[in-house]
């Protein structure tokens, strides 16, 4: 039984949900009893599907989004709506039309973005699960600066049908949960889930210099590289995360400045309206540059895995900020890689900063072999134990 007026109060204090459908209920399965939040650029019938713009604010979905289909399917309680970055583009979910959304585990810090809804709202004990989306680290990220686990499937393994695009090649669904178990459990039940045995050889990272990353973000990789010892190769890259990064960002920003291309752009936000400047303003040199990046990114990251079996990195070169600061920009840096791949990817909690904000590890592999991810990802989970309930936890179910 949800107790609504205690949800809605620990709502007040984060506002992760911008919407809650108090007549929601389960039904038998492999989810029941688990309590579900959709990001708001996914589609629930009679629900608001606002994608977090003001242009959308009063749209209902008519019908579920095929991977909210597949969860209520299986039992699961869909019980509202979660705030998310204007248009899915930003990193801090710091709404202009439905407000900041704070992290759990210290006031007037981002939970991070674009899914920072679903980051806050799962690590508060808000809802079991949460879905995000995932252009170039939206999932991940706010789980790492969350504390929680989140999961990218592989994009060419998860139906896109019923959610607001923003990149069509890269966007991607994902779950975030407080447990390995459970996000897996949903994985199976959302995407294409392959049993195929990853090479395990060895473990592989990448040397990146121009990554400006916190101290503990850097200290906590190596402790982890050092407890695993050899078993780590690594790796380089033909450019920098940054410029590659960079290239994912001026593709998406010209995909979505052709989506809005017939709209009201009135209705957006003046950092929205910005940010969708960069990419057709690219000249067609430097995109055919930006192209060759990321076609060579994609097939260099394919073959790593492939040999290697993983690809461990940080999850990003920062923890949580406040609200109040500039996001930095170099926060998909490690993120962008499996998504520009098509490749499957998972973050876990692996340790807190001096200031108390969680950190996380990235483990990439190849499509396909997502039992083994999961698998690699528990046996690194027991050894890390990064897990820890934030300050402001609210058990619902």
């Amino acid at each position: 039984m949800i107790d609504w007026r205690a949800l809605e109060s620990v709502n007040g204090r984060l506002n992760a949900f911008t919407d809650f459908d108090e007549t929601a209920t389960g039904s038998a399965g492999l989810l029941a009893g688990v309590t579900i939040g959709i990001k708001a650029n996914i589609a629930v019938k009679a629900m608001p599907w606002t994608a977090g713009c003001k242009l959308h604010r009063d749209r209902v979905a008519d019908t579920d989004a095929a991977v909210v289909a597949k969860l209520r399917a299986a039992g699961g309680t869909i019980i509202g709506m979660l705030n998310m970055e204007e248009a899915a583009l930003g990193a801090k979910t710091d709404n202009p039309w439905f407000g900041k959304t704070y992290n759990p585990h210290k006031e007037n810090y981002t939970p991070g973005g674009s899914s920072g809804g679903s980051g806050a709202a799962v690590a508060a004990g808000l809802c079991d699960v949460a879905l995000g989306t995932d252009t170039m680290g939206s999932v991940r990220i706010p789980a790492a600066y969350c504390g929680v686990y989140g999961f990218k499937p592989a994009q060419s393994a998860i139906s896109q049908d019923g959610l607001e695009l923003a990149e069509p090649t890269m966007d991607c669904i994902g779950p975030l949960a407080r447990n390995l178990s459970l996000l897996e459990k949903v994985a199976r039940i959302m995407s294409d889930f392959g049993e195929n045995k990853a090479i395990t050889g060895s473990l592989a990272t990448l040397v990146e210099t121009g990554v400006d990353c916190e101290l503990e973000v850097i200290e906590n990789f190596r402790d982890i590289m050092r407890w695993a010892g050899e078993t780590i190769a690594v790796a380089q890259l033909n450019h920098s995360l940054s410029r590659i990064r960079f290239a994912g960002f001026i593709k998406t920003s010209k995909a979505m400045a052709e989506h809005f291309g017939g709209e009201d752009l009135e209705s957006l936000s003046d950092h929205l309206k910005k940010l969708l400047t960069y990419g057709p303003k690219r000249s067609a040199l430097d995109w055919d540059k930006d192209q060759a990046i990321l076609k060579q990114t994609a097939k260099t990251m394919q073959t790593l895995v492939l040999k290697h079996g993983f690809c461990i990195l940080p999850t990003a070169p920062q923890g949580a900020f406040p609200q109040s600061e500039e996001a930095p920009a170099n926060q998909a840096d490690y993120t962008c890689l499996a998504s520009i791949a098509d490749l499957p990817a998972i973050t876990i909690p692996s340790g807190f900063n001096d200031n108390g904000m969680p950190l996380g590890l990235q483990i990439i592999a190849s499509k396909g072999c997502e039992a083994d991810l999961f698998s690699l990802a528990r046996r690194l989970d027991e050894k890390l134990n990064g897990y820890r309930r934030p300050s402001t936890y609210l058990e619902i179910s």
